[in-house]
């Protein structure tokens, strides 16, 4: 069995010790993305649209860094701090997800790293 590590910097580095990602042969676990700038490791200014959006940006960064797409997610864990941003956070991800998005779980919580108003967690698989 073939483990590899994923880091790369169009994404949020770890704020932990844990990494970005860990691919197995032909899946890829990727770590929960929170609504961070990489560049400033800093959450988005905007509230849980703008966080949403950052969110896939991350999710997307780390996808392109192993040639794969939304296509290639298979499932998604959504952490939300408050069920009444559902609606706002389902609008952002069926955007990027489209017609046949992944397998889903979603999950309010007490609080997020960060202060952080939504996590997305994924697995992804290559072809």
């Amino acid at each position: 069995m073939s483990k590899r590590t994923i880091s790369i910097k169009e994404a949020p580095a770890a704020i932990g010790p844990y990494s970005q990602g860990i691919a197995l042969e032909n899946v890829i676990y990727f770590s929960g993305q929170l609504g961070l700038d990489p560049s400033t490791m800093k959450m988005v200014d905007g509230g849980i649209e703008n966080e949403a959006k950052q969110v896939i940006k991350n999710i997307d960064a780390l996808l392109k860094s192993e040639n794969l797409t939304a296509k290639n997610v298979v499932k998604t864990l959504v952490l939300l701090t408050d069920m009444a941003d559902f609606a706002t956070v389902n609008k952002v991800y069926a955007e990027y997800f489209g017609a046949e998005p992944p397998a889903r779980s979603c999950f309010a919580v007490k609080q997020l790293p960060l202060g952080g108003l939504v996590e997305i967690e994924f697995i992804a698989v290559r072809n």
